[in-house]
């Protein structure tokens, strides 16, 4: 385990909730191997910043999911075992399916790429300082060639160094982007849904006829740490295709 582990004191979660989170990234993403022991108690208790009691509980729960093996002389070993995804630790995100009920794969254009200071509401989502560095982007989604959804998406600077500054350079993967490139999970999202009258700008990307209607998600997207990293606004059209969160 890294030395350079981030301090959970802050956290909102439980922190021997945010401990096994942690543990669990390193399991899933091959920074602890099959095998591999854990340090003691105390040097974890040392490099999370928290009390011994807080990683005992923590290794029990992962021990009960099978992901950890306590051994009496060699200590607390990972089984090999992989996480199951589940509410309390990943979220699937969203899915866009027809009337049918079909699952429809959609294609995404980004449209816009700039990097500003954050906005008092941008700051108060993301909890950092208003006026620091984000970067904001926009985008709209694609099936069989019809616009269904147009979305903006805003991260703190400092969460994504050297991050593309050309629009044409931004996956189409984002969530795998940012945890490839940044070893950033989207782990939970708080989402609001809404309707709205559709805009002129909703107009222009989703092809529709004024007036109309369209569904409004807002949302912020949390990582492995519990910490919010990314705040988007979806507005999609519902005329053939229907939204659908699944969560397992």
């Amino acid at each position: 385990m890294s030395s350079d582990a981030p301090r959970l004191t802050e956290l909102s979660l439980p922190l021997y909730e945010v401990v096994k989170r942690q543990i669990t990234e390193a399991i899933m993403i091959g920074t602890l191997e099959p095998g591999s022991v854990l340090p003691s108690e105390v040097a974890l208790s040392q490099t999370y910043g928290v009390a011994v009691g807080t990683i005992r509980r923590a290794l029990m729960d992962l021990t009960n999911d099978g992901l950890l093996s306590r051994r009496r002389k060699t200590g607390t070993i990972v089984t090999g075992r992989k996480p199951q995804h589940s509410l309390r630790l990943f979220f699937q995100y969203f899915r866009l399916h027809g009337l049918d009920g079909s699952l429809s794969k959609s294609v995404t254009t980004v449209t816009s790429l700039d990097f500003e200071t954050a906005s008092a509401s941008d700051a108060d989502k993301l909890q950092i300082a208003k006026d620091a560095s984000i970067v904001r982007f926009h985008r709209y989604r694609s099936v069989d060639d019809r616009p269904i959804m147009h979305e903006t998406l805003t991260l703190p600077v400092e969460r994504v160094p050297d991050f593309p500054k050309r629009k044409e350079d931004i996956p189409p993967l984002f969530y795998l982007h940012l945890l490839d490139k940044y070893g950033i999970r989207i782990s939970a999202i708080r989402e609001q849904i809404g309707a709205d009258l559709a805009t002129d700008i909703d107009a222009r990307w989703l092809d529709l006829k004024l007036p109309a209607a369209v569904l409004t998600i807002d949302e912020v997207a949390y990582d492995q740490m519990a910490v919010p990293v990314l705040i988007s606004a979806h507005r999609a059209t519902t005329q053939n295709h229907r939204y659908v969160n699944e969560i397992r």
